[in-house]
């Protein structure tokens, strides 16, 4: 395909094709275009975009993690609560964080001189000399003055900027309080320092003076940016897992050529098709599949599995896990976005942006909690102005600032997805994919598990294990009609058949006509001859006598086997049966979802006899068989309702309308791509006890989000009272405003730290 490069006049012109490994770039509209550096299309003008990459990879957008709904095309604040914006793609290298820059900045700054300013004002109070032998009083009120003032006006900029935003926006938040707490104590400092003539006597202390508060304007604007600094930092860490994840791609990629040359190329220039060297220590580029060599990978980083797994020719293996002992020769199968390892990384930032229905709540109280705020400082300004201590208007002032400053919102917003995001993150790094925030709620609830039986309680890789013909057909004659009509087929039973052929070296028959019945089985014509092979519903339907194997095919169901019968123009001519064994980690899996209070159900389309084998085997009370594809949603339907919450766990293009149904739907990471987009919970080892593990984690953040939402509403409950002085008439107790503002600091970090914990909560796995 031939490149477009930029002449000196910025016009794209045709060239060759660009040296191998080189980056290119593409148009979105027009594909076949590719140039060897950014640019513009010359046919419809839109930017063009990395060759292989999707387009959220070349253009980063900016959302609030309070209020996922904004999305800007560069950084800012959210015109909601103020926040600052994060961007929705998360690079694995270290990111330039220019709002914590600023923040952090402008509160050295603040604390350079806030901590002179503080000595100025408490001097007198402070053991040594007492400041006013050397300062007189107008002296030190101008000094506080010039220190106060580049605090409040510039280290303090950012908050007035984002308190007009919620203004003008009309969605009022802790920036806003902030702001008029500020400014409210700055400019009556001003005032009264620069003409006090102009206050009252209720403004006047016993010495006649008017008292000025820049020490506390300026603590409380250092304080609350140390309180922005620490925030920033720890939300920054909420998306370690993203970054953990996107640190353990490969960088470079071996690829072979057709002579047998092995060159090391960027990943991006890796394409589908591509043969590429393995060697021992090195990790596996891209997906694809083993086409020589033998080996064991390990798979930890993406399935939580610490136990390497064995590779052979044949066996699929995925990108990021580490080649541990053998050399490998493997075909590329997918590459850039296509990737297991890109699929998680873009699942897991999809369902940090997500929100839980229980942050509708906070939502309620976050969109009545400022006005209500501003009422009760006005209200502890009026009553302190009437009724309170000499001096009234100081003490009024100084409280209504309290109030203002001590009220946090921001916690409140902050406790659901902050929990929400490190929760999904630590799920990432143990193989459990949530869809959304609504999915983690909701497991918790779930009382009933239904989990289908092929491919999730049992590996999904039947074998053929018996051969029963009717005289005078043959067992090579019964496989080679089976396997013909199999080979059309996209069962898992079928490719056991198919199997079983090649093991026995049976030539599988030409088939006309196939059909494929859903639930029941296929047929088609060979020879001039109608051949059926299918279950007892089939049979039944064809009018087809099994009473001669009845007996032997009720004894291998009991043994867990599933029968088929084979009929030829009509007549029974023989029974196979297929095995599929049990996982080695179901029945430990099963053991644990019990002892969580969960109600198992196995769903299957298998023989009764045959799935009440396999339900006692793992102690597993309640079974739905014989159940059609069709028919597997309105057995979930069922279960909700009798009132349950419902999860049910599948692998199958066939299960994907179940796990829609269901309350949780649970997709084995090993499955279909239908059965995954379906479900809210992904499995990436397609093991049950990733269940567990989602279970708990569930339980984990449920837990830690009614935390953070009882910190912040009894943080808010109890602080506003207490700085507007209701404890005053009882104890002379007044809480200052520079109490108010690390408090207020707090609040949030203190979320925000708790939501952390759950990177490192123990989910009681004992892999």
């Amino acid at each position: 395909m031939k490149t477009e490069q930029r002449s000196r006049h910025g016009e794209h012109t045709a060239t060759s094709d660009p040296p191998a490994g080189g980056r290119s770039y593409t148009c979105p509209m027009h594909p076949e275009l590719q140039a060897a550096e950014p640019g513009s299309c010359p046919k419809c003008g839109m930017a063009l975009e990395r060759a292989g990459l999707p387009a959220e990879a070349t253009q980063t957008e900016w959302t609030c993690p309070m209020h996922p709904e904004i999305v800007r095309s560069e950084p800012g604040s959210c015109p909601v609560c103020g926040m600052a914006l994060e961007a929705r793609t998360v690079s694995a290298e270290p990111e330039d964080n220019a709002e914590l820059r600023d923040m952090t900045r402008r509160f050295w700054f603040a604390a350079l001189l806030t901590l002179p300013l503080v000595v100025v004002a408490m001097g007198d109070l402070l053991p040594g000399a007492p400041v006013s032998r050397f300062l007189s009083h107008r002296s030190r009120i101008l000094l506080e003055l010039a220190l106060a003032t580049p605090v409040c006006l510039w280290s303090a900029w950012p908050f007035y900027v984002r308190a007009v935003q919620s203004v003008r926006n009309r969605s009022l938040n802790m920036f806003t309080l902030i702001g008029l707490g500020v400014s409210v104590a700055y400019v009556y400092s001003l005032i009264a320092a620069l003409v006090p003539d102009l206050f009252p006597a209720s403004f006047r202390g016993a010495a006649g003076q008017v008292a000025v508060y820049f020490e506390a304007a300026g603590v409380i604007v250092t304080l609350i940016l140390l309180g922005q600094v620490f925030e920033l930092r720890a939300r920054s860490q909420t998306g370690a897992a993203i970054k953990a994840l996107l640190g353990l791609a490969a960088k470079t990629a071996r690829r072979v050529d057709e002579e047998g040359n092995e060159h090391d190329v960027p990943l991006d220039a890796v394409h589908v098709g591509d043969l590429l060297r393995i060697r021992p220590g090195e990790k596996v580029p891209v997906d694809g599949a083993v086409v020589e060599g033998r080996s064991t990978v390990d798979e930890s980083m993406v399935t939580g599995e610490p136990i390497p797994v064995e590779k052979r020719r044949g066996d699929q293996v995925i990108g990021a896990t580490i080649n541990t002992t053998g050399a490998l020769l493997m075909r590329a199968e997918r590459v850039g976005s296509e990737t297991l390892l890109s699929r998680i990384v873009s699942m897991v930032a999809d369902a940090q942006r997500s929100r839980a229905p229980i942050q509708k709540l906070a939502d309620v109280v976050a969109g009545y909690f400022v006005p209500v705020v501003v009422v009760i400082a006005a209200l502890t300004l009026t009553i302190w102005g009437t009724v309170g201590p000499e001096p009234r208007m100081a003490h009024a002032l100084i409280n209504a600032v309290a109030v203002l400053i001590i009220a946090c919102p921001c916690a409140l917003g902050l406790a659901t997805p902050m929990s929400i995001m490190v929760a999904t993150g630590k799920g990432a790094t143990l193989g459990v994919l949530f869809k959304n925030a609504e999915a983690i709620e909701t497991l918790r609830k779930v009382g009933v598990l239904v989990l289908d039986k092929t491919g999730t309680l049992t590996e999904g890789r039947p074998e053929l294990v018996t051969l029963a013909p009717v005289v005078p057909t043959s067992e090579d004659e019964l496989l080679r009609l089976a396997a013909g009509l199999e080979r059309s087929s996209e069962h898992p039973l079928a490719e056991a058949i198919l199997r079983g052929a090649v093991e026995r070296n049976v030539v599988p028959a030409p088939i006309e006509g196939f059909q494929s019945i859903t639930g029941k089985g296929v047929r088609g014509q060979v020879d001039g001859r109608t051949v059926a092979l299918g279950n007892g519903a089939l049979m039944k339907d064809l009018g087809v006598d099994t009473t001669p194997l009845a007996g032997h095919a009720e004894a291998r169901r009991q043994d867990g086997e599933t029968v088929m019968f084979l009929a030829v123009d009509g007549e029974l001519s023989g029974a196979l049966g297929v095995a599929d064994p049990i996982k080695s980690t179901t029945p430990e899996a099963i053991e644990a979802l019990q002892s969580l209070g969960l109600r198992i159900v196995m769903l299957t389309g298998d023989n009764r006899t045959t799935a009440r084998a396999v339900a006692e085997r793992l102690s597993i009370q309640s079974v739905f068989a014989e159940v059609l594809p069709e028919h597997k949603a309105e057995a979930i339907r069922s279960l909700q309702h009798d009132g349950h919450v419902v999860a049910m766990a599948g692998d199958g293009i066939n299960d994907a309308p179940a796990l829609a149904q269901a309350d949780v739907g649970v997709a084995m990471g090993t499955g279909t791509d239908v059965a995954i987009e379906s479900a809210g919970v992904t499995l990436v080892k397609g093991d049950l006890r990733g269940i567990v593990r989602a279970r708990r984690l569930s339980q984990r953040t449920m837990n830690n989000i009614k935390q953070n939402l009882f910190f912040a509403f009894i943080y808010n409950a109890l602080g506003v009272p207490i700085a507007a002085g209701v404890l005053y008439p009882f104890f002379g107790i007044l809480l200052s405003p520079i109490i108010a503002a690390a408090a207020m600091s707090f609040s949030s970090v203190s979320v925000i730290a708790n939501s952390l914990r759950l990177r490192h909560a123990d989910l009681g796995d004992r892999r």
